[in-house]
């Protein structure tokens, strides 16, 4: 039996995911390490930084999605594969203040093209039954990307020099990426005589594609909103914090251990994510993002309040199981609620917001650090948004799809 194209699709997003979230996400974490031991500038100036590498992305991902939507991903993802490479690669080799900006402006851009929006717009118009297992297997990538990402950029660090380990990091991005963006992105199943799933398309024609929803009317239900609204805090502090679990740990762990557990945060999150990809077509996706935004809670309280070493990774560990679906639910959320027709351009406003608050993410931890002296106000004050943000989803439901005249 011949496998459906879409599914070298979802392959390709999930390298994505890997680079995207190896060099980005749980890039940065390790950045903010490396920059602030070797150049001694404060925690909260470099934090500022990589809130800029969030605001960037933020406020490009509404032309991504659109981007997507119109011409195709190819372009879009080696654009991300170069920009991503360009600013890592910059970040290794800073000696002034102004240039942790512009390093960290540059990989937004990267970030932005190789995202999870980015990702579930590519995927969209390929699956409509499998679109929640499709988005969650792609996003599988990140917690791979997160498993081996910041071990392997310490190690380097430590073995070859900063400079030295971006460099090669940039590389590898360029030599991982571009090839296969070329090679195997297309824009839709149509253009090779498909239906969504692998369905053959009788006669040549093409499915209707005409939107059920422009942005404007999806912004204004409570659907939408709640989505942006929970998603927006959960990935603020999910996003801050994970900027910061290195220097978190620091306090209280060596290199070796820190290592450790960033990988078995990932590993942990890995694990959530087969399990989303098995049952994501089948649940309440609501009711699970509740359930996911309480766990992190918990393990924040945890965090906060106890200062033993085999309770934080415990806590970090317990962490780690909701990484990779406050992540990846929203897109499936929003595709389930609002469909495929016009899922890029309502998903990358929605992705708008997000990211605007997952930008203040580093900057939330990083200053109020500063502020009271440790991690533990802000830990505390994370655990309370997220239960905000479980209330809030639950709000939502998903609303009375009417097509456009």
């Amino acid at each position: 039996m011949r496998i459906f194209y879409g599914w070298r699709i979802v392959a390709v997003c999930l390298v994505a995911a890997v680079v995207g979230n190896a060099l980005g996400l749980f890039g940065t974490s390790v950045y903010l390490h490396a920059i602030v031991e070797t150049r001694g500038w404060p925690t909260g100036f470099v934090s500022g930084a990589i809130t800029l590498f969030y605001l960037t992305s933020a406020l490009l991902l509404i032309f991504v999605g659109s981007a997507i939507a119109r011409i195709g991903s190819r372009p879009v993802v080696i654009l991300g594969a170069l920009a991503m490479a360009v600013g890592v690669a910059t970040v290794g080799r800073i000696d002034q203040p102004w240039q942790v900006y512009l390093a960290f402006l540059i990989m937004g851009m990267g970030w932005a093209c190789l995202s999870q929006t980015a990702m579930a717009t590519t995927l969209a118009p390929w699956f409509e039954r499998y679109q929640g297992r499709a988005v969650s297997i792609a996003s599988l990538g990140a917690s791979v990307g997160g498993m081996i990402g910041a071990p392997l950029l310490l190690l380097g660090i430590a073995r070859l020099g900063f400079a030295a380990t971006t460099a090669f990091a940039a590389a590898i991005a360029l030599v991982l990426l571009v090839p296969l963006a070329w090679l195997v992105l297309k824009r839709r199943p149509q253009d090779i005589g498909l239906l969504p799933d692998g369905v053959a398309l009788a006669g040549g024609g093409t499915a209707g594609t005409a939107p059920t929803w422009t942005r404007a009317k999806a912004l204004r239900t409570g659907a939408l909103r709640t989505v942006m609204v929970a998603f927006g805090l959960a990935m603020m502090v999910q996003v801050g914090f994970l900027t910061h679990q290195v220097t978190f740990l620091a306090s209280t762990l060596g290199t070796p251990a820190i290592s450790l557990t960033v990988s078995a945060t990932a590993v942990m999150a890995l694990i959530s994510r087969l399990l989303l990809a098995r049952f994501a077509d089948q649940i309440d996706q609501r009711k699970t993002t509740a359930f996911v935004l309480v766990t992190a809670a918990l393990g924040f309280a945890l965090m906060a309040l106890f200062r033993s070493p085999s309770l934080l990774v415990a806590a970090n560990i317990l962490f780690g199981l909701t990484i990779g679906n406050v992540t990846t639910l929203s897109p499936i959320i929003v595709r389930r609620e609002f469909g495929a027709a016009s899922f890029g351009a309502i998903f990358g406003a929605a992705s708008v917001a997000i990211q605007l608050a997952t930008a203040i993410g580093p900057s939330f931890y990083g200053l109020l650090r500063d502020l009271s002296g440790g991690y533990s106000a802000p830990l505390l004050l994370a655990a309370a948004l997220d239960i905000v943000a479980c209330i809030v989803i639950l709000k939502g439901g998903c609303p009375e799809r009417t097509a456009e005249s």
